[in-house]
């Protein structure tokens, strides 16, 4: 059965094929593989083409850098959708890193704090990158240091959760720095939850 093209059902083009199929294929001899996936051997290009037509199959080169060149008799149009398939499921469970703000004033109030450092776990644990920014206004900006005291208790309360990617830096009326998550940020949150869980039974025995 000859290859046909299957029209995507999304916007982005397909992908174009990249096996080389049938008269497409240009060595002399091939290493032939049926369609049961039994090795039948070395054979003339016009041999396995003959026996892929009379199966209504197709020929495909699978292995071109192999000498000689491996060849499987199949139905590329069902083996090509197949593969595309795998591939769009591959690039759904990828994760797109984003870098999350959160901004802090240099009077942040302990509740505001403790809410912000909250989300800021929240975007951790989904494996994106933070900036935490501390915005000055007016004659603030002449105690910067209480927004480096701020990030660095930012980074004593996450020490076991980031990794630091810029240590605090200076721009304009801002101070910010930016971490990214542990590799097992999920664990260390649970481990993290079960703690608290437990002192606070103990806090109310």
């Amino acid at each position: 059965m000859a290859w046909r093209s299957r029209k995507s059902k999304t916007k982005r083009k397909p992908d174009v094929p990249k096996e080389r199929i049938n008269r497409q294929i240009t060595a002399d001899k091939v290493r032939l593989i049926g369609a049961d996936g039994k090795q039948v051997g070395v054979v003339s290009f016009a041999e396995a083409l003959s026996k892929a037509e009379r199966a209504e199959l197709d020929l495909v080169e699978i292995s071109p850098n192999a000498v000689p060149p491996v060849c499987k008799i199949m139905d590329f149009g069902q083996y090509h959708y197949q593969k595309e398939r795998k591939m769009r499921e591959s690039r759904k469970k990828q994760h797109i890193v984003q870098t999350k703000e959160v901004k802090f004033g240099p009077n942040t109030e302990e509740h505001d704090y403790n809410f912000k450092k909250t989300n800021a776990m929240k975007f951790l644990k989904n494996h994106n990158k933070v900036k935490f920014t501390v915005r000055f206004r007016g004659r603030q900006l002449a105690h910067k240091d209480i927004g480096f005291n701020l990030l660095e208790r930012l980074m004593e309360d996450l020490k076991d959760l980031v990794e630091i990617d810029s240590r605090p830096k200076s721009e304009g009326r801002t101070i910010f720095i930016i971490v990214s998550p542990v590799k097992d940020i999920e664990k260390r949150l649970d481990y993290l939850d079960s703690s608290d869980a437990v002192e606070e039974v103990e806090d109310n025995e």
